[in-house]
């Protein structure tokens, strides 16, 4: 099945830049992916035409941006298969996670327990530490397999009915293992436990059908998506949203308010206090129709075919190590490596003098690193518009500190 990565690469701009003269070679897409045009220009037309506060405007310059808020809104809600009102837009994934631990955190009571586990980013395990803090909740982890994935067989061990949410990453921003979500489900509501994703690595890679997965709740942001700083997003079922107090108070998320008290409006509205990011969530919305547009089993055979190449090449430079599933299959496009003797600092800073944009340490994962006594890593992460010259590029710079750094 033949991709044009040459038409996707260029709708982003930035990929054309040369910089004290070399290419971009962009493989941190993990940190954040690059935006294209159809965003910027929706952004762009947002701020230059339609710039005004959204919702309760009577004027022609409100009324236009609340349309483009709320289409946007519809665009995640179909990029994600779910009802348009289910979206709610928060400040980005983080922020969504702990709109979740606090909210649906305030109907737990001491003694209930949430499951997450070692590989977690840290804004998927800082706000139930804070949680548990606030409110005396347990905290298990489930443990992580040699090659970095959850290790599931431990599931039965440690739910119990006493265990009200598993989350935990669809997609590991460390070693790129897929979970099996599934298998997460049926075991959880066996005890009667919800389910939260983060997806902050999966989204970039294509729509999903969030029915069909049977979670609870998701979260991803937007500048992973191809989409602006500043946003991300929160899906989660009704009843459950219905029953979670807000998580800010503020303009937009009220029913009435009086001197004596105040009543919430539904959700969305209701954990969407202030005002809220209107360019960016139009940016988002642009993202996710961009998204949609891209013929996805052409575009994972082909970032999988980059892994491949990445993999195969890095295992013919002497001391290099990849930390994470060895094969494709329920992977996606992110590689972590070590070179033996080498800082991944140093690993990073020698691939920027080739071009090449890479991150390196414990990538908001230092349980994940102190688990299997690393420093940290190099970690390549791969989008549609990344080529067989990204990556040639980046085994030159590794084979280069392997040869002049040890």
């Amino acid at each position: 099945m033949s991709f044009d990565v040459a038409a996707v690469r260029g709708q982003f701009p930035i990929l054309s830049e040369i910089i004290d003269g070399l290419p971009v070679h962009y493989l941190d897409n993990g940190a954040s992916a690059q935006t294209p045009l159809a965003v910027l220009d929706a952004v762009r037309r947002y701020e230059t035409t339609g710039r005004a506060n959204v919702l309760r405007g009577v004027h022609r310059l409100a009324e236009r941006a609340t349309e483009s808020y709320e289409n946007a809104r519809a665009q995640v809600a179909s990029f994600l298969g779910v009802p348009t009102m289910e979206i709610v837009f928060t400040g980005g994934c983080t922020a969504a996670i702990n709109l979740v631990a606090y909210a649906y955190g305030a109907l737990l009571k001491p003694g209930d327990r949430i499951l997450i586990s070692e590989l977690e980013h840290h804004s998927n395990i800082v706000p139930w530490q804070l949680l548990r803090s606030r409110s005396g909740i347990e905290l298990d982890m489930l443990p992580v397999t040699t090659d970095g994935r959850i290790d599931l067989s431990t599931l039965p061990r440690l739910l119990t009915p006493k265990t009200k949410l598993v989350s935990l990453a669809h997609v590991s921003n460390v070693t790129g293992a897929l979970l099996d979500v599934r298998a997460v489900v049926e075991a959880a509501k066996a005890v009667g436990a919800k389910v939260m994703l983060d997806g902050a690595q999966r989204a970039p890679h294509g729509p999903l059908d969030l029915p069909s997965l049977g979670i609870d709740f998701y979260a991803f942001s937007g500048h992973k998506a191809y989409g602006p700083n500043g946003i991300g997003v929160l899906w989660g079922r009704p009843e459950l949203m219905d029953a979670m107090p807000p998580f800010m108070g503020g303009g937009s998320m009220i029913g009435r308010v009086t001197l004596a008290e105040t009543t919430w409006a539904p959700s969305p509205r209701r954990f969407e206090a202030g005002t809220p990011p209107i360019g960016p969530a139009i940016g988002l919305g642009a993202a996710c129709a961009w998204m949609q547009a891209i013929d996805w089993t052409a575009a994972h055979e082909h970032e999988m075919d980059l892994v491949q190449r990445l993999m195969d090449g890095l295992q013919k430079i002497d001391g290099t190590q990849i930390f994470g599933p060895a094969g494709l299959q329920n992977r996606y496009p992110v590689v972590s490596f070590m070179l033996d003797g080498v800082h991944p600092h140093d690993v990073a800073q020698t691939l920027d003098s080739f071009g090449v944009a890479v991150r390196a340490g414990h990538h908001c994962a230092q349980p994940l690193m102190e688990r299997f006594d690393l420093d940290g890593t190099t970690r390549v992460s791969m989008a549609p518009y990344n080529d067989n010259s990204d990556i040639d590029a980046l085994l030159a710079g590794v084979a280069h500190a392997a040869k002049t750094l040890r």
